[in-house]
Protein backbone atom coordinates (compact mmCIF):
# COMPACT_ATOMS: atom_id res chain seq x y z
CA UNK A 1 0.00 0.00 0.00
CA UNK A 2 1.75 3.63 -0.67
CA UNK A 3 0.20 6.30 1.02
CA UNK A 4 1.66 9.47 1.11
CA UNK A 5 0.01 12.92 2.75
CA UNK A 6 0.36 16.25 2.30
CA UNK A 7 -1.69 18.04 5.21
CA UNK A 8 -2.45 21.40 5.04
CA UNK A 9 -5.77 21.95 6.23
CA UNK A 10 -5.02 22.68 9.93
CA UNK A 11 -2.40 25.15 9.10
CA UNK A 12 -3.95 26.64 6.23
CA UNK A 13 -7.56 26.93 7.61
CA UNK A 14 -6.51 28.24 10.36
CA UNK A 15 -5.07 31.05 8.59
CA UNK A 16 -7.55 31.85 6.31
CA UNK A 17 -10.54 32.05 8.76
CA UNK A 18 -8.95 34.30 11.33
CA UNK A 19 -6.72 31.68 13.62
CA UNK A 20 -9.28 29.79 14.62
CA UNK A 21 -10.89 26.59 13.69
CA UNK A 22 -11.92 25.41 17.14
CA UNK A 23 -14.91 23.24 17.33
CA UNK A 24 -14.15 21.51 13.87
CA UNK A 25 -12.36 18.70 12.97
CA UNK A 26 -12.48 18.85 8.99
CA UNK A 27 -8.97 17.95 7.21
CA UNK A 28 -8.63 17.96 3.84
CA UNK A 29 -5.05 16.27 2.58
CA UNK A 30 -3.63 15.60 -0.72
CA UNK A 31 -3.11 11.80 -0.28
CA UNK A 32 -0.90 9.38 -2.76
CA UNK A 33 -2.59 6.09 -3.53
CA UNK A 34 -0.57 4.09 -6.42
CA UNK A 35 0.61 6.52 -7.81
CA UNK A 36 -2.67 8.24 -7.86
CA UNK A 37 -3.25 11.82 -6.22
CA UNK A 38 -6.33 12.73 -4.54
CA UNK A 39 -8.13 15.10 -2.54
CA UNK A 40 -9.84 13.95 0.60
CA UNK A 41 -11.65 15.32 3.24
CA UNK A 42 -12.12 13.76 6.22
CA UNK A 43 -15.71 14.84 8.30
CA UNK A 44 -15.92 14.38 11.95
CA UNK A 45 -20.30 14.42 12.63
CA UNK A 46 -19.54 14.66 16.18
CA UNK A 47 -17.81 18.25 15.32
CA UNK A 48 -18.61 19.74 11.47
CA UNK A 49 -21.54 20.52 10.17
CA UNK A 50 -22.29 18.44 6.75
CA UNK A 51 -25.13 19.56 4.63
CA UNK A 52 -26.43 19.29 1.37
CA UNK A 53 -28.19 21.81 -0.73
CA UNK A 54 -29.90 21.39 -4.03
CA UNK A 55 -32.84 24.15 -4.33
CA UNK A 56 -32.19 27.68 -2.98
CA UNK A 57 -34.86 27.74 -0.28
CA UNK A 58 -35.71 31.29 -1.39
CA UNK A 59 -36.04 31.59 -4.75
CA UNK A 60 -36.69 27.71 -5.25
CA UNK A 61 -34.09 27.57 -8.06
CA UNK A 62 -31.37 25.13 -8.11
CA UNK A 63 -28.14 26.04 -6.72
CA UNK A 64 -25.35 25.75 -9.89
CA UNK A 65 -22.51 26.41 -8.29
CA UNK A 66 -20.16 25.81 -5.30
CA UNK A 67 -19.79 30.21 -5.25
CA UNK A 68 -24.00 30.27 -4.83
CA UNK A 69 -24.24 27.94 -2.20
CA UNK A 70 -20.88 29.98 -0.27
CA UNK A 71 -22.94 32.92 -0.57
CA UNK A 72 -26.00 31.55 0.69
CA UNK A 73 -24.20 30.05 3.82
CA UNK A 74 -22.53 33.64 4.40
CA UNK A 75 -26.18 34.99 4.41
CA UNK A 76 -26.94 32.89 7.50
CA UNK A 77 -23.95 33.73 8.96
CA UNK A 78 -21.87 30.48 7.84
CA UNK A 79 -18.59 29.68 6.36
CA UNK A 80 -17.93 27.37 3.82
CA UNK A 81 -14.88 25.62 4.55
CA UNK A 82 -15.12 22.70 2.04
CA UNK A 83 -17.24 21.76 -0.57
CA UNK A 84 -18.11 19.13 -3.65
CA UNK A 85 -20.96 17.99 -6.09
CA UNK A 86 -22.86 15.26 -4.89
CA UNK A 87 -24.47 12.32 -7.14
CA UNK A 88 -25.41 12.20 -10.64
CA UNK A 89 -27.69 14.25 -12.18
CA UNK A 90 -30.30 14.70 -14.94
CA UNK A 91 -31.14 17.79 -17.16
CA UNK A 92 -32.85 20.59 -14.47
CA UNK A 93 -30.60 20.05 -13.24
CA UNK A 94 -31.95 17.85 -10.83
CA UNK A 95 -30.58 14.88 -8.75
CA UNK A 96 -30.89 11.37 -10.40
CA UNK A 97 -31.78 9.27 -7.54
CA UNK A 98 -33.08 9.94 -4.03
CA UNK A 99 -32.35 13.36 -2.81
CA UNK A 100 -33.06 14.58 1.31
CA UNK A 101 -32.44 17.57 2.40
CA UNK A 102 -33.47 18.84 5.88
CA UNK A 103 -35.17 15.65 6.22
CA UNK A 104 -37.27 16.51 3.17
CA UNK A 105 -37.16 13.69 0.31
CA UNK A 106 -37.00 16.44 -2.56
CA UNK A 107 -35.91 12.97 -4.72
CA UNK A 108 -37.73 9.89 -4.29
CA UNK A 109 -35.26 6.57 -4.46
CA UNK A 110 -34.44 5.46 -8.18
CA UNK A 111 -34.95 1.58 -9.08
CA UNK A 112 -33.74 2.34 -12.98
CA UNK A 113 -31.94 -1.04 -13.75
CA UNK A 114 -30.37 0.59 -17.41
CA UNK A 115 -28.35 3.95 -18.01
CA UNK A 116 -24.82 4.58 -17.17
CA UNK A 117 -23.39 4.65 -14.04
CA UNK A 118 -25.95 5.15 -11.90
CA UNK A 119 -27.64 1.64 -12.91
CA UNK A 120 -24.50 -0.41 -12.73
CA UNK A 121 -26.06 -1.94 -9.80
CA UNK A 122 -25.71 -2.74 -7.39
CA UNK A 123 -26.10 1.44 -6.39
CA UNK A 124 -26.65 3.14 -3.10
CA UNK A 125 -27.31 6.03 -1.09
CA UNK A 126 -24.95 8.15 0.88
CA UNK A 127 -26.75 9.28 4.51
CA UNK A 128 -26.66 11.65 7.37
CA UNK A 129 -28.93 11.60 10.36
CA UNK A 130 -27.05 13.67 13.29
CA UNK A 131 -23.72 11.91 14.01
CA UNK A 132 -24.44 8.88 12.09
CA UNK A 133 -23.72 7.93 8.45
CA UNK A 134 -23.98 5.31 6.04
CA UNK A 135 -23.29 3.93 2.47
CA UNK A 136 -26.03 1.47 1.89
CA UNK A 137 -27.08 -0.14 -1.03
CA UNK A 138 -30.68 1.37 -2.48
CA UNK A 139 -32.83 -1.71 -2.06
CA UNK A 140 -31.52 -1.95 1.42
CA UNK A 141 -31.71 1.70 1.89
CA UNK A 142 -35.94 1.22 0.92
CA UNK A 143 -36.29 -1.37 3.58
CA UNK A 144 -34.12 0.17 6.26
CA UNK A 145 -35.59 3.46 6.03
CA UNK A 146 -33.30 5.14 7.73
CA UNK A 147 -35.02 8.72 7.97
CA UNK A 148 -32.17 11.08 7.12
CA UNK A 149 -31.07 14.58 7.89
CA UNK A 150 -29.49 14.53 4.31
CA UNK A 151 -29.30 11.94 1.64
CA UNK A 152 -27.69 11.20 -1.80
CA UNK A 153 -28.42 8.50 -4.41
CA UNK A 154 -25.67 7.40 -6.70
CA UNK A 155 -24.11 4.70 -8.36
CA UNK A 156 -22.30 2.26 -8.47
CA UNK A 157 -21.42 1.60 -5.15
CA UNK A 158 -17.92 1.23 -5.30
CA UNK A 159 -16.96 -1.05 -2.15
CA UNK A 160 -19.73 -2.66 0.01
CA UNK A 161 -19.10 -4.52 3.75
CA UNK A 162 -15.34 -4.57 2.03
CA UNK A 163 -16.26 -6.26 -1.23
CA UNK A 164 -15.48 -4.35 -4.39
CA UNK A 165 -18.18 -3.96 -6.91
CA UNK A 166 -18.42 -7.56 -8.84
CA UNK A 167 -17.84 -5.41 -12.18
CA UNK A 168 -14.80 -3.56 -11.29
CA UNK A 169 -11.89 -5.11 -12.95
CA UNK A 170 -8.04 -4.16 -12.89
CA UNK A 171 -7.52 -3.99 -16.29
CA UNK A 172 -10.56 -1.75 -16.58
CA UNK A 173 -10.56 0.82 -19.56
CA UNK A 174 -12.36 3.24 -18.51
CA UNK A 175 -10.14 6.19 -16.94
CA UNK A 176 -11.81 9.15 -15.40
CA UNK A 177 -11.45 11.80 -12.69
CA UNK A 178 -13.46 10.70 -10.35
CA UNK A 179 -15.34 11.87 -6.95
CA UNK A 180 -17.03 9.24 -4.16
CA UNK A 181 -17.60 9.11 -0.55
CA UNK A 182 -16.50 6.65 1.93
CA UNK A 183 -17.88 5.82 5.64
CA UNK A 184 -15.01 4.25 7.51
CA UNK A 185 -13.46 2.35 9.88
CA UNK A 186 -12.62 4.88 12.58
CA UNK A 187 -16.70 6.36 12.05
CA UNK A 188 -15.73 9.28 10.17
CA UNK A 189 -16.73 10.25 6.28
CA UNK A 190 -14.32 10.11 3.96
CA UNK A 191 -14.91 12.50 0.45
CA UNK A 192 -12.15 11.87 -2.39
CA UNK A 193 -11.77 13.26 -5.84
CA UNK A 194 -8.97 11.70 -8.24
CA UNK A 195 -6.14 14.60 -9.64
CA UNK A 196 -6.60 12.83 -12.25
CA UNK A 197 -8.04 9.76 -14.29
CA UNK A 198 -8.37 6.32 -12.63
CA UNK A 199 -10.36 3.49 -13.74
CA UNK A 200 -13.21 2.03 -10.75
CA UNK A 201 -11.28 -0.59 -9.63
CA UNK A 202 -8.30 1.50 -8.75
CA UNK A 203 -10.79 3.86 -6.73
CA UNK A 204 -12.64 1.64 -5.07
CA UNK A 205 -9.26 0.15 -3.77
CA UNK A 206 -8.12 3.57 -2.78
CA UNK A 207 -11.26 3.55 -0.41
CA UNK A 208 -11.18 0.35 0.91
CA UNK A 209 -7.30 0.02 1.36
CA UNK A 210 -5.95 3.32 1.68
CA UNK A 211 -8.83 5.32 3.41
CA UNK A 212 -9.65 1.92 5.28
CA UNK A 213 -13.84 2.59 4.05
CA UNK A 214 -15.70 -0.33 3.89
CA UNK A 215 -18.48 1.23 2.77
CA UNK A 216 -17.55 3.55 -0.33
CA UNK A 217 -20.30 4.99 -2.95
CA UNK A 218 -19.24 6.82 -6.28
CA UNK A 219 -20.77 10.01 -6.67
CA UNK A 220 -19.43 11.21 -10.31
CA UNK A 221 -16.91 11.47 -12.44
CA UNK A 222 -15.27 14.01 -15.30
CA UNK A 223 -16.56 16.95 -14.08
CA UNK A 224 -15.81 15.85 -10.20
CA UNK A 225 -14.69 19.05 -8.47
CA UNK A 226 -14.30 20.49 -4.69
CA UNK A 227 -13.95 23.99 -3.08
CA UNK A 228 -11.93 25.39 -0.12
CA UNK A 229 -11.55 29.18 0.93
CA UNK A 230 -8.18 28.94 -1.24
CA UNK A 231 -9.14 26.83 -4.27
CA UNK A 232 -12.44 26.08 -6.49
CA UNK A 233 -12.14 23.62 -8.97
CA UNK A 234 -15.58 23.65 -10.75
CA UNK A 235 -16.33 23.90 -14.81
CA UNK A 236 -19.66 22.50 -15.20
CA UNK A 237 -22.67 23.15 -13.02
CA UNK A 238 -24.16 21.09 -10.42
CA UNK A 239 -27.33 19.39 -9.24
CA UNK A 240 -26.69 18.84 -5.16
CA UNK A 241 -23.47 20.31 -3.31
CA UNK A 242 -22.08 19.08 -0.39
CA UNK A 243 -20.92 21.19 2.27
CA UNK A 244 -19.02 21.43 5.72
CA UNK A 245 -19.46 24.64 6.81
CA UNK A 246 -19.12 26.37 10.55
Amino acid sequence: MTRFCLSWSAALLTSLLGGCTSGHALEVKQVLGAGQLYTVATVDLKKDRLELHWLNPTTRAPYHTFAEVQARLAKQGQQMLFATNSGIYAPGPKPLGLHVEKGQILVGLNSARSGGNFALLPNGVFWVRGTQAGVTESQAYRHADPRPTFATQSGPLLVRKGQLHPSFSRSGTSFKVRSGVGVCRDGKVRFAISAGPVNFYSFAVFFRDTLNCPDALYLDGSIAAYATPDRNTQLAEFAGIWTVSR
